[in-house]
């Protein structure tokens, strides 16, 4: 339907003619092109996101646990488990996401 953009180099200012298969890897950077003196190339915080993750899946899980066992209100082991759900699920998104291929 549209021809891709080529591997090198920016993209083309006006994105609106290619449609998102033409990028299955993200939009190329320019600073990876550039020579001695340019920027450095951007990175992707997916890793970051998995390790803070995998992070607040532990610490919660840990602590839920602890306050299980402990004299505290029924609510905070609650709410401690419902973070490690929602962690959880974005280590799975985020491992889908790395495991497609984007880069991060």
């Amino acid at each position: 339907m549209s021809t891709p953009p080529p591997d090198d180099g920016p993209p083309p200012d006006d994105l609106t003619e290619y449609e998102r298969d033409d990028f299955p890897r993200g939009i190329p950077d320019s600073a990876r092109t550039l020579g001695e003196g340019g920027a450095a190339g951007a990175r992707s915080a997916l890793t970051l996101r998995l390790v803070l993750a995998v992070f607040g899946l532990v610490l919660c899980t840990v602590l839920g646990v602890l306050a299980l066992g402990a004299d505290v209100p029924l609510v905070l082991p609650v709410v401690l488990f419902v973070l490690a759900a929602v962690a959880l699920v974005d280590l799975v998104v985020v491992a889908r996401r790395k495991l497609r291929g984007e880069p991060g």
